[in-house]
């Protein structure tokens, strides 16, 4: 297809599209002539998964380059590659090693990781964005007065592992490595959102359920 039609089935405006191209978030299309190239279903793909991460995501072009980048990375072993891009996406800053309760969020994380039997995550807890997050998250629950430890933090670790599962099965779905990450971009992106509505969505229907509408 042409850049036009490209536009049309995508809804994105051909000026959108030729500066995403320059920026390196699509691939080239094959030169047909001097001025005319042709795209397929791969470039129509991956502009909505652009489009998703800039505008549902909140993502900044640079951050969706780098993603990208590594989603195109053949290079890489599936797991290396995915986390990669996972990883790539923004992050909670590094929290205060020297502050109590991020050490004491650290001690508990730590403990449901060994409840769960979770090695493999044990082993990433240096380096992952995913890990650093649950202990700002939990630290900052205990800074509260609210003593979450990992004994609250197992049914929640359950339910996630079983989301996991869910969008790793659609993933195996893709007919492509490439597909595959691209999926795993997307579900970063989008089932975390769905996820927290769910989740709220629960909280509202639970609560008038225990306790009504007065």
């Amino acid at each position: 297809m042409r850049l036009a039609q490209l536009s049309e089935r995508s809804g994105v405006s051909a000026a959108t599209i030729k500066y995403y191209l320059r920026e390196g978030l699509l691939p080239p299309g094959r030169q047909v002539n001097a001025t005319t190239a042709e795209y397929d279903e791969g470039h129509l793909r991956r502009l909505r998964l652009v489009r998703a991460m800039i505008q549902v995501g909140r993502i900044p072009v640079a951050t969706v380059r780098e993603v990208l980048g590594h989603v195109d990375d053949g290079s890489l072993g599936r797991t290396i590659r995915v986390g990669a891009a996972l990883w790539a996406l923004p992050q909670v800053p590094e929290p205060d090693a020297e502050d109590e309760f991020v050490q004491s969020a650290h001690r508990e994380v730590g403990t449901l990781l060994d409840v769960l039997g979770w090695e493999n995550a044990k082993q990433l807890t240096t380096i992952s964005p995913a890990y650093r997050q649950l202990v700002v998250a939990v630290a900052a629950f205990r800074r509260l007065g609210y003593d979450w430890d990992a004994e609250l933090l197992v049914s929640h670790a359950k339910l996630m592992h079983q989301a996991a599962i869910t969008d790793l099965d659609f993933l195996e779905t893709r007919p492509s490595e490439e597909e595959k990450v691209e999926a795993a971009v997307a579900s970063a992106v989008l089932v975390e959102p769905m996820l927290q509505a769910l989740h709220r969505l629960a909280q509202e229907e639970e609560t008038a359920r225990r306790y009504g509408f007065e």
